[in-house]
Formats: C-alpha cells, sequence, structure tokens
C-alpha cells in the first residue's frame, strides 16, 4: 500500500475523531445557550433560534459518528425489549425545549402495553431527530403515534406544515446516491434513520421508513416501520 493510500485509509478516522471533538465542544455550547436563555429571556426568541440551529448540528454529528462506525464495521445494535410509550415520551423530551418556545403542541398517541424490541438509544434518537426536524416546519402541532400493523410496529411523526417537497417524496431513502450533498436540504437525518431501521431485523423482516404527506393534520407523514 502506498504512503497516498495509507493517508486516505486514515482519513475516515480522523473526519470521525473531529467530528467527536466538535461534538463535545457544541455540547458546551449549548449548555451554555440554556443559561443565557434563562438570564436574558427577553431575547428568548433569538435564543431560540440560536439553541435550535446547535440542537440540529449535534444531531448531524451524531449521525455521522453512527453512519461512520457502521461503515467501519464498529457499530451493532442492543436490542430488547421496551414499552413504546417511554421511547415516545423520550423523543419527545428531547425536544420539548424547543417545542415549548416555538409554542408547538406535540400529542403523543399511543398504547400504555405496547412494547418495542429494539436498540432504545438509536430508536429514540432517530425519533429525536425527525421530531427536531418536524418542529423547524409545522405551524402549531405534531401528532407523534405508535401501533401495530401487518406485522410491524408503526411509528408516525405528522405535522400541520407544508409537506415534503418532491425531491425527499421521490429520494430512494435508503441509498446515499439521492442525498443532495452540494444543495444544502441534504435528507442526511432521513438516510440515517432508513440505515438504523434496516439493521432492526426479525426473520426475513427488516425495518424501513416511508415519508408523504397524508398527515392528518394535513402536512408531512414520517413512518417507522420496525420489524
Amino acid at each position: 500500500m502506498t504512503a497516498r493510500a495509507d493517508q486516505a485509509g486514515m482519513f475516515p478516522a480522523v473526519l470521525a475523531s473531529t467530528v467527536h471533538d466538535i461534538k463535545n465542544s457544541l455540547g458546551i455550547l449549548l449548555e451554555l445557550t440554556r443559561q443565557l436563555a434563562v438570564k436574558y429571556q427577553d431575547r428568548a426568541e433569538d435564543i431560540n433560534q440560536l439553541e435550535f440551529e446547535a440542537t440540529h448540528i449535534n444531531h448531524t454529528l451524531m449521525q455521522l459518528l453512527v453512519l461512520y462506525k457502521i461503515d467501519a464495521d464498529k457499530f451493532c445494535l442492543m436490542i430488547d425489549a421496551y414499552p413504546v410509550i417511554d421511547i415516545l415520551n423520550e423523543a419527545r423530551d428531547q425536544q420539548s425545549r424547543l417545542s415549548r418556545l416555538n409554542h408547538v403542541e406535540v400529542v403523543i398517541e399511543c398504547p400504555d402495553d405496547l412494547l418495542c424490541f429494539c436498540d432504545y438509544p438509536q430508536i429514540t434518537n432517530a425519533l429525536a431527530t425527525i421530531l427536531n426536524n418536524a418542529l423547524r416546519y409545522t405551524r402549531e402541532k405534531i401528532l407523534v403515534s405508535a401501533v401495530e400493523q401487518d406485522g410491524y410496529l408503526l411509528l408516525a411523526i405528522e405535522d400541520d406544515g407544508k409537506g415534503y417537497p418532491s425531491e425527499i417524496l421521490d429520494a430512494d431513502l435508503s441509498g446515499s446516491v439521492d442525498l443532495d450533498w452540494i444543495g444544502g436540504n441534504t435528507g442526511l437525518g432521513l438516510f440515517f434513520v432508513s440505515v438504523i431501521a434496516s439493521l432492526h431485523k426479525n426473520g426475513e423482516q427488516s425495518g424501513y421508513v416511508r415519508v408523504d404527506n397524508r398527515s392528518r393534520l394535513g402536512g408531512a407523514r414520517f413512518c417507522l416501520f420496525l420489524p
């Protein structure tokens, strides 16, 4: 192997390490932002926007790190049984401050006895990622629900915004080739959730995601199917 090839092979690891350092610094920045929000309540709207964007960056960095570990064969799921209502409440709690500051009502519909066999942190973070995105585009309300459907657990996030644009609706969410790295709206969050979903398997069934504009609230609908 040439020196150039060695350097090329090192780059993903160096990049992942750098992303990890940035994520740690961003965590400190987020905590300072929350302290400023308490101290300067007259600037709540500006600080809210700052926290919103910092949280979005934090989610993106987390996704890049997990995708790197998957690509480097350094990642495995920790599957166990969990109450679905706990997963949905955790995802909502991660975004509760932003939803409160944006005056968005987040409603959960889920039976208390519904169980899910999954990697709790990954599924919770995946749903929080989609919920964070929905908070960016919804108007007043988001509905988070869970039901059993055709042998799968269906977790849905619906909003009352304008709906997904056509490029997202037409994209292959299971492949990175449809990501728009140049245009800005990469769809990385949806790709990340799709990858995490596909790692959940039960026999010949695998998890998957689907998006459409059939929200009961009139906007976008995200659906995560787990076997």
